[in-house]
């Protein structure tokens, strides 16, 4: 029996040895092919974050330019603006579960809202080019619906179920408590819900929106098939652009292994990891900083409960 529970505990600490490692020879791997960039072909980091002269040569003597300023900001205007889509609907979702309809919320909105984790990409891409594309070119009266706005769209359905689901959590984590005391002060069910109950599950709402942003920066082939693939700042939101991972996904197959454009390319992903870094520092943080503000209120509330009761004895 002991020799059962010890090759148990062994095979269950070599698994979580084995995610904890996973992650950090993926990282490492990144970083040697990454900085090729910059120690083999000797570009700077400020060509390659600012400029957007991209012409990397494909061989191995390099002498290109290696400027991704164009992936950078289409990036950064596309899931800025499905962020701005989707945040609203999913914030609506997420207090109808929890604080409107809770038991028809989590028997129907929630498993509908859990469906669309399950979609595969690819479909998301193909409904955005044969429904959304020809909507946009025929509403806007366009040459062509691909752009930013198509990728937009594609991402905010995409991130929508990650932010319903955590800021759904967040909010059905408040305690009743507060409810029933804002309940019982006078406060009617929407002061309640945007004065008492958002506030407070703040903090992880957050962490949601920083969710469904790391998942729309890592996205690629639903916003490839949409987003129009014309390396140019868009000069509006029915502009096409590309991103990073668009870039990625269409060029790293077909350029020379070890050359200076596939170096560049490692380097674009080097960057998606360290957002994607970047954005796991700020969930980590926001969760830290809502679990001391939790202790220091308990702690507040230990005190003051003391304090009553010495002045109960008092008297």
């Amino acid at each position: 029996m002991k020799a059962k529970e010890n090759s148990w505990n062994f095979f269950v600490r070599l698994c979580g040895g084995i995610v904890i490692a996973l992650p950090i020879v993926i990282g490492i791997f990144l970083i040697i092919r990454g900085n090729m960039t910059f120690t083999k072909y000797h570009h700077s980091i400020i060509e390659f974050l600012f400029s957007s002269n991209w012409a990397p040569a494909d061989d191995m003597t390099g002498g290109g330019h290696v400027g991704s300023a164009v992936y950078i900001v289409g990036s950064l205007i596309t899931c800025g603006l499905a962020l701005l889509i989707s945040v609203p609907f999913s914030m609506a979702a997420a207090i109808f579960m929890t604080e409107i309809a809770p038991k028809g919320g989590n028997k129907v909105l929630r498993p509908a809202v859990e469906l669309f984790v399950g979609i595969p990409s690819v479909v998301y891409g193909w409904m955005g080019m044969t429904i959304l594309v020809p909507f946009i070119k025929k509403i806007f009266n366009i040459n062509q619906g691909y752009g930013v706005l198509s990728a937009s769209l594609v991402l905010a359905i995409m991130i929508f179920p990650s932010i319903t689901t955590v800021a759904a959590d967040a909010i059905r984590s408040v305690p009743d408590s507060a409810r029933k005391g804002a309940y019982g002060m006078g406060a009617t069910r929407w002061q309640v819900i945007y004065q008492v109950v958002v506030p407070a599950a703040k903090t992880g709402i957050m962490s949601g929106v920083v969710l469904g942003l790391a998942r729309a920066f890592g996205e690629a082939l639903a916003v490839a098939m949409v987003i129009g693939k014309t390396r140019s700042f868009p000069k509006g939101i029915l502009s096409p652009t590309t991103n990073l991972t668009s870039a990625i996904a269409s060029d790293m197959g077909g350029v020379m292994e070890g050359g200076e454009y596939n170096a560049a390319l490692w380097s674009m992903a080097l960057l998606l990891f360290l957002i994607s870094l970047l954005f796991i520092f700020i969930i980590h943080r926001m969760a830290g900083s809502a679990e001391r503000k939790e202790k220091k209120l308990e702690k507040m509330a230990e005190q003051a409960a003391k304090a009553e009761a010495a002045a109960n004895g008092g008297n």
